[in-house]
């Protein structure tokens, strides 16, 4: 009986719908529930940012079969597709083909996961017990069983503090994520002094948006906060990038920083913040080992990242890295400090166990923290995954990723790499 039950999926974002195509090409029943009133939510809150892989690397070839087959046009493979276009020209034609759109669950945000008639501690018989999936489905409480779990919950709404190991995202006059500065939230910013922390390709972006509302609003004062010891660390690749965009993105922010448009302090740490009468904003810490204040700012944009959430697991039995909060045997693949989002080594089903028997984490939350998750990983991890569920133990082992050799995104550019400019350690910082 437990085999006649569908595997059920976490998640519609882009890895969590390849799960569910990959199921329907094998002909196996699935149950998806996302959160949100639609598929893809996650990018909808960036749907103004424009990515730097091309749609060739954003469609999955599963979800690409099934929407040839039903004659649904697909975007230029060339074209590089703005966050809201990966939702309205991929993910909702995929959501609404009669294969997946009856088995997708929305308003569902999952509460629980256990095994039915186990708690956790347990053991004897506990592999052979159905799943049981405790849902808050519109507004009521439900219960679904399963014969596996597939957890691609992603880690987008759990953004990182400014202040490490504080929760402040309830009551800091701080915006997570990447506000559309020049258009919906353009009077939230010009001419106002803004704070920019992280020193990721989101930072970037907000930086270029801001340094581009400063041309039509001089005003604008814009300062970068970085706990890098130097800038060109976090410029990425420049022009070894074979992702063109994504190269693009450094090089165009190291004319601002050539400009002195942007006021930057590196090997910062924040520890405390606070508002005065006038609701201005002054930042506490220690730069260099150097107390410090930053004071006078009007609003902070905080792309540091983000992390996983674990909550609704508690029922079974997971384990994660205690640095990287990413799935265990991928920390050593993946791990910033050595690995660029180019060289991390293709991986599947096997390195993506849980102790908890047909329980798997995939997609960006199988990263933890590490910022080197690329959306064609999660499609692969997605594909050896579900042949695995399905019995194809071969398809499973093997590897069908083929991915660019992407530069550095996450560590020191090499002497070789290309940027307008030689950016010394703090040479903008004012």
């Amino acid at each position: 009986m437990r085999e006649e039950l569908p595997v059920a999926i976490i998640g519609g974002g882009p890895v969590g719908l390849a799960a569910a195509a990959h199921l329907v090409e094998r002909k196996e029943d699935f149950i998806l529930f996302e959160s949100g009133s639609q598929v893809g939510t996650s990018f909808l809150q960036y749907g103004n940012v424009r990515l730097f892989s091309p749609w060739e690397y954003n469609i999955n070839s599963a979800a690409k079969t099934l929407l040839e087959q039903q004659h649904i046009p697909l975007p230029d493979k060339n074209l590089l597709p703005l966050g809201k276009e990966i939702v309205t020209e991929y993910l909702q034609p995929l959501a609404t083909l009669p294969e997946m759109k009856e088995s997708i669950h929305y308003n569902s945000r999952v509460i629980n996961i256990s095994r039915k008639g186990f708690d956790k501690v347990r053991t004897n018989g506990r592999d052979n017990a159905p799943f049981v999936i405790t849902v808050k489905e519109n507004g009521s409480i439900q219960n679904y069983e399963a014969r596996a779990v597939i957890d691609a919950t992603g880690t987008w709404g759990n953004p990182n503090a400014i202040v490490n190991g504080t929760d402040e995202q309830k009551e800091a006059p701080i915006t997570y994520g990447l506000p559309d500065i020049l258009h919906e939230e353009r009077h939230k910013y010009e001419n106002k002094h803004v704070a920019v922390v992280g020193s990721g390709h989101s930072a970037i972006n907000t930086l270029l948006d801001l340094a581009e509302l400063k041309r039509s609003a001089p005003e604008t004062n814009i300062t970068w906060i970085i706990r890098k010891e130097n800038i060109t660390s976090a410029l990425g690749g420049g022009t070894l990038d074979q992702l063109p965009a994504r190269g693009e993105l450094g090089i165009r922010l190291s004319t601002y920083l050539q400009k002195e448009l942007i006021n930057v302090y590196t090997e910062t740490y924040i520890s405390s913040y606070g508002e005065n009468i006038n609701k201005k904003i002054s930042l506490n810490g220690t730069r260099q080992g150097q107390n410090i204040i930053i004071e006078n700012i009007d609003e902070i944009i905080a792309n540091t990242g983000a992390h996983p959430n674990f909550d609704f697991l508690r029922g079974i039995r997971y384990t994660f890295d205690p640095a990287l909060e990413s799935v265990v045997d991928l920390a050593t693949l993946i791990d910033p400090n050595i690995h660029s989002c180019g060289t991390v080594r293709p991986h599947g089903e096997k390195e993506l166990r849980q102790p908890e028997k047909d329980f798997y984490i995939i997609g960006a939350k199988s990263y933890g923290r590490a910022p080197t998750f690329l959306m064609a990983t999660g499609y692969e991890q997605a594909r050896s995954v579900t042949a695995f569920l399905c019995g194809d133990v071969e398809a499973a082992k093997r590897v069908e990723l083929k991915l660019p050799e992407t530069g550095v995104c996450s560590v020191t550019p090499t002497s070789t790499t290309k940027f307008p400019i030689q950016i010394e350690n703090n040479c903008c910082s004012k």
